[in-house]
């Protein structure tokens, strides 16, 4: 049958109750969200004569939740106009309403009488034919579903989102006893395509796959850090990007997340995995239980492992419990690492330490390798599905197959029995059958080892997508050390950036030439996109400064006007040219997509014109092109400056899009030509279906522009007064003015008399001559400085 989702109910409104309904409304999905009915009045609810029947009242809680969700940093929701997409109620008054939507969700207390409770009411109501889900991180799915109807127990099982619900991709469906293929079939489908997840179907064991791994992983730390004498300061450094997990690494995570949370999975673990061969490992140590008695959760109770006094940021010794001054970690073992940019190719390195990080790695990977190696078949028939949670639910780079694939299955093996762990048989099988990893690539599809069959089977669900790392080297055309062209197939190429953090300088430029040279000869489009963590955070300032120290102007403007000339054949090649931005698109990454055919941007793109932060106006077309788009909105009668000076603000106030559809409120996407995909894994693909589809429709060169209005005099005494007053004000600095002054003389087209139709290469030529004299002074030197030694704004 088919199944379509218009509208979804969310029974409970917490943290991730709202959070689950934030993201259904990030999609366009109309959502009711309701909550209990209060017990009794607030004070303040008292002193307004209000009462329990009230609506404010009633609706209060789910109110609240959801205010206080919408409230947080970071945002739950794409764009704050979204959150009119969400209803509020209460469970008394408002659950007849439930028979009018497609999904039900409940997110209540991990309370198996009270989800028991809920969901009688719930099939009270609910139309034959809709799903009912929970959100559970752990009770039995098979419990929760006893007793209720036949219909019920047919479309009912568990979808574990992960918190927060908007970023964290992985998307587990757990079936009931009787839930049907067709309900696991569609969930699996939705997940990926419409919520941008990664869906993944789990067994129902006790904690799924994602927090039996991940809470495996955090005891088993808890109890190596006393045993090999770490501080929480060195083991955050040993488990975060180094090893390409999040910042966070272990200890602020648990923060955040909140130690109460992992205590709940923890003890859950424990009590129903008895015959798990690390049982004793689940048993929490003595320092947890002194902090849970002592309520020190984290950032909700305002102290945990870290503990923030004023401006500082203290340590908790896990000797005394007592909290200290942080102290700086380092180790020679990631010294030796430095050079090498991915983290997967790291870990060979890391375990052959020969200090107590190399210690460490070899313990808490010889743990990691044996545990997962017996879950299968335990929680999952299929390897893959546990790499594929613990990087989409704990926000891994990869997974611990992948890792222990890296340093060679035999390796893992031996390191697994050095340190006293016992792999399950079927490795050792493996590796006898011949079989030395758990993935292979074949023909740009990733294979993984099935254990029932004993071969190589292809991972499902790849179709949809294009993975760069699959075809990097098979489908290679041309490269150079700042960028490689790959063949998608079909006639578009793909130009992948391989710089760090995707910086943009001569090189890229060059390939970004070659692509098109390529395409325009012997191809039908091409796509300039990749899959890192970031599209591009921008040029390479590092050379810009280098020739402003020494002077070199002429080199420095060659240099900008390479990059501008570059811009302009995105625009005014003679193939389509879609780009395809995702995470930080800062500075020149947002001035190329800016002059993209098409944009397909990821849901999670962070997109601003942000040179102000070093003291420079966007060099390489970006000003000009905000001056065009501002022109290009210019209506008869209307007050023409407002609109300039929307554009002007972007660029002057360095505004970056919180997500993509921010992006079309700042100018930078633009209604009607830009799309936008919630799941990452699919934007390649998409981006060379529609560059593909330009060509197939008979794509014509674009004419260059030169009917640019500017408003010269009566734009440039605007803008100039303006910094003027924010001067007097202290708003902003005089070299901030001097900044926006010349941004200003750029998008007024000069100081000329009366508005002017100009051409793009004359507001180029002004955009390039206001960077070179900003290059000159000395506190954008000062700025540039501070930003590469810092990494954050300088403010002078």
């Amino acid at each position: 049958m088919k199944r379509t989702i218009k509208k979804v109910a969310v029974i409970g409104s917490g943290i991730m109750g709202s959070g689950i309904a934030c993201h259904f409304a990030n999609i366009g999905v109309e959502v009711l969200l309701l909550d209990i009915v209060p017990k009794e009045l607030t004070e303040a609810e008292s002193k307004k004569g209000l009462t329990l029947d009230s609506k404010a009242v009633r609706n209060r809680i789910v109110n609240e939740h959801l205010s206080n969700s919408l409230k947080s940093k970071p945002s739950p929701i794409y764009s704050a106009k979204f959150a009119s997409r969400i209803t509020t109620g209460n469970t008394t008054d408002d659950m007849a309403q439930i028979a009018n939507v497609d999904w039900i969700i409940e997110v209540v207390v991990e309370r198996l009488d009270i989800k028991k409770l809920v969901f009688e009411q719930i099939d009270q109501y609910r139309t034959a034919g809709t799903l009912v889900t929970s959100n559970t991180s752990g009770i039995p799915i098979h419990f929760m579903s006893e007793g209720r109807s036949e219909d019920f127990q047919k479309h009912f099982c568990g979808t574990h989102f992960f918190n927060p619900a908007r970023y964290l991709k992985l998307f587990e469906i757990i079936p009931g006893p009787k839930t049907s293929t067709e309900v696991l079939d569609f969930l699996n489908n939705y997940g990926e395509k419409f919520l941008g997840k990664t869906s993944v179907v789990a067994k129902d064991t006790p904690a799924f796959i994602g927090n039996r791994i991940g809470v495996f992983g955090i005891q088993s730390l808890f109890h190596l850090v006393k045993e090999i004498n770490l501080t929480i300061e060195e083991v955050d450094k040993l488990t975060g990007p180094v090893i390409g997990r999040p910042k966070s690494a272990t200890f602020r995570t648990v923060d955040v997340v909140g130690l109460d949370t992992l205590v709940h999975v923890a003890n859950g673990i424990y009590e129903n995995c008895p015959e798990d061969e690390a049982h004793e490992l689940f048993k929490l140590p003595e320092f947890i239980t002194k902090m849970v008695e002592n309520k020190w959760f984290g950032s909700k109770t305002g102290q945990g492992f870290y503990k923030k006094v004023d401006k500082d940021i203290l340590s908790l010794d896990l000797n005394t419990l007592e909290y200290r001054a942080a102290k700086k970690a380092s180790f020679a073992t990631l010294e030796l690492t430095k050079t090498i940019d991915k983290p997967i190719d790291r870990f060979k390195i890391l375990i052959k330490g020969q200090d107590k990080a190399g210690e460490f790695y070899r313990k808490s990977f010889a743990a990691l390798f044996a545990y997962v190696s017996n879950r299968v078949p335990e929680i999952s028939d299929e390897l893959y599905k546990i790499d594929d949670a613990m990087k989409a639910g704990f926000g891994w780079e990869n997974g611990p197959f992948e890792i222990w694939d890296s340093i060679g299955v035999l390796k893992g093996f031996e390191l697994i029995k050095a340190e006293g762990h016992t792999p399950a048989p079927w490795v050792n099988e493996m590796l006898a059958s011949g079989n030395n990893s758990f993935y292979t690539v074949k023909e740009g599809a990733t294979y993984f080892y099935d254990i029932s069959k004993k071969s190589q089977e292809k991972v499902p669900g790849q179709d949809a997508f294009i993975i760069l790392n699959n075809i990097r080297e098979s489908k290679k055309v041309w490269s150079n050390s700042g960028a490689i062209i790959e063949d998608l197939g079909d006639g578009i190429l793909n130009i992948e950036f391989k710089t760090k953090m995707n910086t943009i300088g001569s090189d890229v430029l060059q390939a970004i030439n070659k692509g098109i040279d390529l395409a325009e000869k012997e191809y039908s489009g091409l796509v300039i996109g990749n899959q890192a963590a970031n599209f591009s955070v921008g040029a390479n300032i590092g050379m810009i400064f280098m020739m402003a120290v020494e002077q070199e102007y002429d080199e420095l403007n060659f240099a900008v006007k390479f990059f501008q000339d570059t811009m302009m054949r995105v625009r005014y090649s003679s193939i389509p040219v879609v780009v395809a931005p995702h995470g930080m698109t800062f500075g020149g990454g947002c001035e190329m997509s800016l002059h993209a055919d098409k944009i397909v941007a990821a849901a999670e793109t962070y997109m601003g014109l942000v040179e102000f932060g070093v003291g420079v106006i966007p060099g390489g077309g970006g000003s000009k092109e905000m001056t065009l788009r501002a022109s290009d909105l210019f209506r008869k009668n209307d007050v023409e400056l407002n609109t300039l000076q929307e554009y002007f603000l972007t660029i002057a106030m360095a505004k970056v899009s919180t997500s993509a559809y921010e992006a079309f409120d700042t100018g930078l996407l633009q209604h009607g030509k830009d799309i936008i995909v919630v799941n990452k894994d699919r934007q390649i693909a998409e981006a060379k279906k529609h560059a593909l589809l330009m060509a197939e429709a008979g794509y014509t060169q674009p004419i260059r522009r030169n009917d640019i209005k500017v408003l010269g005099k009566q734009a440039l005494g605007m803008f100039l007064v303006g910094t003027d007053q924010m001067v007097a004000g202290s708003y902003i600095s005089e070299h901030d003015k001097k900044i926006a002054n010349k941004l200003a003389y750029v998008m007024a087209g000069g100081d000329l008399s009366e508005p002017t139709l100009v051409s793009e290469q004359y507001l180029l030529d002004l955009e390039r001559e206001a960077f070179l004299s900003l290059c000159t002074e000395r506190k954008t030197l000062e700025r540039i400085q501070y930003m590469l030694k810092a990494g954050k704004p300088l403010r002078n």
